[in-house]
């Protein structure tokens, strides 16, 4: 793993234990400059998992707890008019300062204000009326979803799931994750030791250079034809878009980053396949299969390219 990142996971499992290849993940989606959508239920650390990310790279750190009576305006600001001039003056909202921003239970938000964060995950910034401005960078969004407690709550529209570059679920630590918890809370915060080990500026630099690792002919042709195979397969009623293939690209580009290689492979596709992809099919009503079934199908029939052209791959 990258030095850089290593140290960032090292302070970051010091809050949350047990949960490595989880945190990998956010991680590559950072260095990816994507969003993460955490699907769980509650009391599993999704925010302390934040803070700490935040702490550990030093990131503006801005939490909203979406509930109905969240407006539009609470995320991107407002204009009112100032008595002393009689002009309106904008007021920052909490996406303006927020280098990460933690949309804790979004599915429990109106779409208006679901889909007041399109702009901003898609384009970073924001506009308000008619005057756009540009949120800071490195900018990220995580935001959390509890399948527990279904009632004022309403599924995220497929568009906006769309925008998410992966979708994870961090799940109930085991045994021994469980008692190192405890031990480690037993009279201390462990937020209050992660030490920071990254600047936001480091980490938009690292962005730049994920960028530029290859993506050879033989990666992008095993992507491309596991997007088409989704889309062709018997039980999927919306395969993976076209957004999902650059997705799908540049998260493979940010894990093989991660492993300090300047080139894809299609073991780097095949580890991101999952948490890139599975939000982004939508299965028949008369579908027999899941989710996973159909990802695990495509893995096995759609032909690896590190079988036969490993010394093309950064072409």
């Amino acid at each position: 793993m990258r030095p850089e990142m290593a140290k960032v996971l090292a302070e970051t499992e010091k809050v949350i234990s047990g949960k490595r290849d989880v945190i990998q993940m956010i991680l590559t989606a950072l260095l990816a400059d994507g969003h993460v959508l955490l699907d769980d239920v509650p009391g599993v650390g999704k925010t302390n998992l934040a803070v700490a990310i935040s702490r550990a790279i030093q990131m503006n750190y801005r939490r909203v707890q979406f509930t109905p009576d969240v407006l539009p305006s609470d995320l991107t600001g407002f204009s009112m008019i100032d008595r002393q001039s009689g002009g309106f003056v904008y007021h920052a909202g909490a996406l303006n300062d927020a280098n990460l921003l933690l949309g804790d239970e979004i599915n429990r938000a109106s779409s208006r204000t679901q889909s007041a964060l399109l702009e901003a995950m898609e384009e970073r910034q924001v506009t308000v009326d008619g005057t756009t401005y540009p949120l800071r960078k490195p900018f990220c969004v995580i935001a959390t979803q509890n399948s527990i407690g279904a009632a004022g709550t309403q599924f995220l529209p497929f568009a906006q799931v769309d925008r998410f570059l992966v979708r994870l679920s961090l799940g109930y630590p085991d045994y021994a994750a469980q008692m190192e918890m405890l031990r480690n809370r037993q009279g201390v915060n462990p937020l209050e030791q992660v030490q920071r080990v990254m600047s936001g500026e480091e980490l938009a630099g690292l962005q730049k250079e994920v960028q530029q690792v290859a993506s050879g002919d033989a990666v992008l042709d095993y992507i491309t034809r596991l997007t088409l195979a989704s889309r062709e397969h018997e039980a999927v009623a919306v395969g993976i878009s076209p957004r999902g293939a650059l997705f799908l690209d540049r998260m493979s580009k940010a894990y093989a980053f991660l492993d300090d290689r300047d080139y894809v492979t299609g073991k780097d596709v095949r580890a991101v396949f999952r948490a890139v992809c599975a939000h982004r099919i939508l299965l028949k009503e008369d579908a027999q299969k899941t989710v996973n079934d159909v990802l695990d199908d495509l893995m096995k029939t759609v032909e690896n390219p590190d079988r036969h052209s490993r010394g093309n791959l950064r072409k």
